[in-house]
């Protein structure tokens, strides 16, 4: 396509995006247009100005920019939680540190000029769509609010996989002058999270409260403010907030000496980032989704599974109490494609279809059953994962996280109890109701856990339902799946089992079922699925997060100025934050010395995102901010004995290492190599720590 005529300074041009083969050579970018037309021409065109927007968009649409990601493309939801199993040795070599400079298969460099050319894109609509005549102010203040939420939302992918970076002036950058003249180091983290915070509300000024059907996947109001939220809480977290291992610290500065992490601790910020949450909160449009009670069911939609007696929430309706809801279905179905993304109260920013190639259903299909699913098999969850749902009680399940007793940093987070044993049978099933129809042989550790934990872990005997099954093609409905070694998904010398003997079922809708031997994957045997980039549990979670960690009251202005925040460590409003979390899960309440006890509050809402989040790109960014990554990813990785046959069920369900499944963590896994490329071109940028510079 031909070039836009140059009649103005480009805005938004990150020079260490631009491939220059001389100093003053101008952009061949990609743009939408066949004809060469002027700025003027391009901005006062309404069809125009809403191609360019949408090019912006199109960058998020990139398989590196996605938050929930398949084994396919940057693994960063692959922490301690989940793993992949396969033929190729990318996750060894992701989690032993393997890779390069260039990344795994070139992501360090894609990631960085991806971001970057969509933050110009964006910059470039911002400072000339006030040309335009022909829409109204409103219109005009709500297209620049979704430009400026994309560039924040740009720039904020690369501050959590690189940390600080380059922020490019408002006014542009005059690409006529020399590179060197342009060139610019990294800015700190705090001048990071302020100028996005401030981003933020400026675009949530002119966003709209709601976006229509047609356009679900355009940020709100809200998603700028829930985004800001995110920023500061990840800027109050340990990491960015004085409190980074020396060795870190000590790394990440500019070429001048300049300290890119904080070097003293500033409890303010996690006021600030209270203070976020709330205004997401008071806007009191979003809520959590919940399916209502059936009475009724069968295999794939089971009648509701009724918790266990509490006195503070069995007799409430919601949102007061789960006397009315269905916590399993609640859960499973704000995943699985069942609620479209404009009838759920609790999505606040989707990508929609500006997925990747690599999205969600990417994900589904290799965690779908290899013979049964004509899935890959091959994406399972570690032992830790397994241990962190509670038992329908509330309580810790006996022997959780036992093999890491006595280890650095498991304290007060394991249980020494002997595990459950036994295996159920036919007459005990009306016992077991969460197990379905077919829990015949299921081990009793599995028994009786909280509803989360069925609506996401395929644990050794779990019904898969799989209900667009063709019997002409000898496939079955309401499959018991099994990981015993030489069953169909177990170990039989093959590429494809779970190495842990546990897989995964979040996003898994009960219709979902694959042929991977004809296509990648049959989309029509498939619920579409949209990712959850921002929920509002999430917010309730930063909110309660950020409350705990405050000593003293500060005073902080709501994001417009039109109200001021009284924010102290107040256990009701933790409470406000933490409690319809756990309701829909159907789950007790916290114990009160669990909230009078800063301690111990940190320890259980670390584990709630653990639970709630899991599968959503979060957990490997969390352990990094809240500088738990050294202890958590190091940890050896446990599972089953996935070695062991059915004959050996007991030996099967005695949790071991997986010395297949590597777990390291060295000072260069905090954050992802700068390219080389990139610190050619800008002589001011700096590697992160552990990296290599180019000779």
């Amino acid at each position: 396509m031909k070039n836009l005529k140059k009649k103005m300074v480009v805005s938004g041009l990150l020079i260490a995006v631009v491939t220059m083969s001389g100093c003053k050579k101008f952009l061949d970018s990609d743009y939408l247009f066949n004809e060469r037309l002027t700025t003027e021409e391009v901005f006062t065109n309404p069809d125009y100005a809403n191609r360019w927007l949408a090019q912006a968009y199109s960058f998020l649409g990139s398989n590196y920019m996605q938050d929930v990601s398949s084994k396919k493309t940057v693994p960063f939801n692959f922490a301690d939680d989940m793993y992949y199993g396969d033929e190729s040795d990318g996750y060894k070599r992701w989690k032993n540190g393997q890779y390069t400079e260039n990344g795994l298969n070139g992501e360090s460099k894609e990631i960085w000029n991806t971001a970057y050319k969509g933050i110009r894109q964006a910059s470039i609509f911002i400072n000339n769509i006030d040309i335009n005549t022909k829409f109204t102010a409103k219109e005009i203040a709500d297209l620049k609010g979704q430009a400026r939420f994309l560039r924040a939302y740009f720039y904020w992918v690369l501050l959590r996989t690189y940390g600080p970076v380059p922020i490019i002036a408002g006014e542009g950058i005059d690409y006529t002058k020399e590179y060197d003249d342009i060139a610019q180091p990294r800015n700190s983290y705090e001048e990071c999270a302020v100028y996005l915070a401030n981003e933020l509300a400026e675009a949530a000024r002119g966003l709209s409260a709601q976006q229509g059907i047609q356009q679900v996947a355009r940020p709100t109001r809200g998603a700028a403010l829930a985004l800001r939220a995110r920023i500061l809480l990840y800027a109050a977290s340990p990491l960015a907030n004085g409190k980074a291992p020396a060795e870190v610290a000590a790394a990440m500065v500019t070429k001048d000496g300049k300290p890119l992490l904080s070097r003293t601790y500033d409890e303010s910020k996690w006021a600030r980032a209270a203070a976020a949450a709330k205004d997401v909160i008071d806007l009191g449009q979003y809520r959590l989704y919940v399916a209502y009670k059936k009475a009724t069911g069968d295999a794939a939609y089971p009648a509701t599974v009724t918790p266990p007696f509490d006195s503070n929430f069995s007799n409430s309706a919601w949102p007061s109490g789960w006397s009315d809801i269905d916590p399993f279905e609640s859960y499973r179905s704000l995943f699985n494609g069942t609620v479209p993304a404009y009838q759920n109260p609790e999505l606040i920013f989707t990508h929609g279809q500006n997925q990747g190639g690599e999205g969600i259903n990417v994900l589904v299909l290799h965690q779908l059953p290899r013979l049964e699913g004509k899935g890959y098999n091959s994406h399972g969850m570690t032992q830790k994962q397994v241990d962190a749902y509670y038992t329908n009680d509330g309580n810790d399940i006996p022997g959780m996280n036992s093999m890491y007793a006595g280890r650095q940093g498991y304290e007060g987070r394991y249980n020494s109890a002997p595990r459950a044993t036994g295996y159920v049978k036919q007459e005990e099933l009306a016992s077991y109701p969460e197990l379905g129809p077919l829990g015949v042989g299921v081990n009793k550790q599995f028994a009786r856990r909280e509803p989360r934990f069925y609506a996401s872990v395929s644990y050794n005997g779990s019904t898969w339902n799989l209900l667009n099954a063709e019997s002409v093609k000898d496939e079955k409905s309401n499959m018991q799946i099994f990981y015993y070694r030489g069953d169909p998904n177990g170990y039989k010398n093959t590429s494809y089992w779970p190495r842990t003997g546990v897989g995964i079922k979040k996003y898994i809708h009960p219709d979902d079922i694959s042929n991977v031997a004809v296509t990648a994957y049959d989309q029509s045997r498939m619920k579409q699925k949209v990712d959850p980039s921002i929920r509002y549990a999430e917010v309730l979670l930063i909110y309660a997060e950020a409350l705990n960690e405050l000593n003293g009251s500060y005073n902080i202005p709501s994001w417009d100025g039109s109200r001021t925040h009284a924010i102290s460590r107040n256990i009701s409003e933790m409470k406000r934050g933490i409690q319809p979390i756990r309701i829909r899960a159907g789950l007790s309440d916290y114990a009160g010395d669990v909230y009078a006890d800063p301690n111990r509050f940190r320890i259980k809402l670390k584990r709630e995102r653990q639970i709630e989040l899991f599968a959503e790109g979060q957990r490997y960014f969390d352990l990094r901010r809240w500088t738990d990554a050294p202890s958590e990813e190091s940890a050896p990785v446990y599972g089953y004995n996935a070695y062991a046959t059915k004959a050996q069920a007991d030996l099967f369900h005695t949790v071991v290492e997986t010395p297949s499944l590597p777990s390291i963590f060295t000072l260069k896994m905090w954050f992802w190599p700068i390219h080389y490329d990139e610190l050619k071109r800008n002589k001011y940028l700096t590697q992160n720590p552990g990296w290599t510079n180019p000779e």
